[in-house]
């Protein structure tokens, strides 16, 4: 008759619940990290590929006039570009900008002739593989934290 009134009441063990959480933290570990950095990633491919829209519109422009836009100094960085999408027949409708500020991509010459040019951006991922690390990108972008990417021409 007691084992009537006694029943078993079913559950987890201390020893189970500490598992199960273990696991559960562990895969977060490995999740979150990939989950935060999609979006710097996202942003950064973005750039790569409006750097490589500007570079295709500046041989374009090459083409037509057998010389790149030129610029004076830094301070006018987006002048040389505003060449790009001025004149009757403009080869960009709109100079893409920076996807997370707003702000215009670093652009500048190597030689003020015009006869070679550097475009380059301040990339958020720092485990980037195709960024360029050397010294005299970071000093023409001047505010990378990171790592940068640039595209030039040597002609």
């Amino acid at each position: 008759m007691l084992k009537n009134i006694i029943k078993k009441q079913g559950g987890f063990t201390l020893l189970e619940l500490l598992i199960v959480i273990v696991i559960i933290g562990i895969l977060a570990l490995l999740i979150i990290p990939n989950i935060t950095s999609a979006p710097k990633k996202a942003r950064d491919t973005q750039r790569k590929t409006d750097l490589r829209a500007i570079q295709k519109g500046l041989e374009e422009y090459f083409v037509s006039n057998n010389v790149y836009p030129t610029q004076a100094t830094a301070a006018t960085a987006d002048s040389a570009l505003t060449a790009l999408t001025s004149g009757t027949t403009p080869i960009m409708k709109s100079i893409p900008t920076d996807p997370k500020n707003s702000a215009p991509y670093q652009y500048g010459y190597a030689s003020p002739a015009g006869a070679t040019y550097s475009l380059s951006a301040c990339l958020e991922n720092a485990g980037d593989n195709g960024a360029s690390t050397d010294v005299a990108s970071k000093a023409q972008l001047g505010t990378c934290t990171t790592r940068s990417f640039m595209l030039y021409n040597n002609n």
